[in-house]
């Protein structure tokens, strides 16, 4: 295991690409959220599969799926992080926030709950905030599980993140969005119900809104408490498999997302609406949802990244020169 590229550090966010053996790449990212320093909120973004089996049709990471990331391979994204940004014994940021969700579905790979079960006793910080990411597979019931036991043990009271990339309320749409077997919204309505306790965070619904009839008021209605679940809207991110799919964000807007008939309908039925707007730098950085692997899986990589315009250097051991 080892890093082979990353971006020119930003103010915003680093995407990191390592080398797991077998020509087998994954990208793994940290940011910040100016103008918070690091020590007030860091978030790391780290793969778990080797490409993604599902094929969403906005995300970089479907395609050339080449197995599970085991552990090990997932504590090497996070501890090359943490030893470079935080190379001290007590990791002393205010919020530290673990997202699984760069490369991969996490539900397909029962690694992610040896990570969280580990992540108390080997990662030494003060407030670790696990995030997982997923659009709930069929067939993964058993990590859902256990996910449910993990939270219990370790992270309870606020100190766990679930979100559901929904995307769409028609079943049928919703197959476009999802192209693969998944639990239906009754399903993941069901779970949320078992999973928020007292004093928990709200469980997330993400739509990436391309049209504002993803998004129905009253499906949504029918399907999920306020009280347990809330609506987030994400915008189509200009990855390479949205261009291609002639996929654009309905809008880019915080306020035009509150506007929207649908919000305001489901705003006055008691949901919180999360409009989720990033800096328009992250679409050149990369670090919402894209590979800079697939420049490293050519024979000749030494073209420049195509989805981005952002720099790319090579990693060396004049490399350190880099971080700030």
């Amino acid at each position: 295991m080892k890093v082979t590229a990353k971006t020119i550090d930003s103010d915003l966010a680093t995407v990191f690409v390592a080398e797991m053996g077998a020509g087998r790449y994954v990208e793994f990212v940290e940011s910040r959220q100016p103008p918070r320093p690091r020590l007030e909120k860091w978030v790391v973004i780290l793969s778990v599969l080797f490409g993604c089996p599902v094929g969403c049709p906005m995300c970089d990471a479907g395609g050339h799926y080449r197995g599970r990331l085991t552990a090990e391979q997932i504590w090497f994204q996070l501890e090359t992080l943490r030893n470079l940004f935080f190379p001290v014994a007590f990791l002393p940021v205010r919020l530290f926030k673990i997202q699984f969700a760069r490369m991969g579905e996490p539900a397909l790979n029962p690694a992610v709950l040896e990570v969280l079960e580990e992540l108390p006793r080997r990662l030494n910080a003060r407030n670790i905030t696990p995030c997982v990411s997923t659009v709930a597979p069929r067939g993964s019931e058993p990590f859902f599980s256990e996910l449910l036991a993990v939270k219990e043990r370790h992270f309870q009271n606020g100190r766990f993140q679930l979100q559901f990339s929904v995307h769409d309320t028609d079943p049928l749409h919703r197959d476009y969005w999802i192209p693969a077997p998944k639990w239906d919204l009754t399903e993941i309505a069901s779970y949320g119900t078992r999973f928020v306790r007292p004093g928990d965070r709200k469980i997330t619904l993400n739509f990436a809104l391309a049209e504002e009839r993803q998004l129905d008021p009253g499906i949504i209605g029918r399907h999920f408490d306020p009280e347990i679940f809330l609506i987030k809207i994400t915008p189509v991110n200009p990855t390479i498999r949205a261009k291609q799919n002639r996929l654009t964000s309905l809008t880019t807007d915080a306020g035009s997302i509150l506007d929207l008939p649908a919000c305001r309908s489901l705003q006055a039925d008691g949901y919180e609406i999360l409009p989720s707007i990033g800096e328009l730098e992250e679409n050149r950085i990369g670090s919402n949802c894209g590979q800079y692997v697939r420049a490293f899986q050519r024979e000749d990589p030494s073209p420049p990244i195509p989805a981005y315009s952002y720099p790319v250097i090579r990693w060396t051991d004049e490399a350190e020169k880099y971080f700030s």
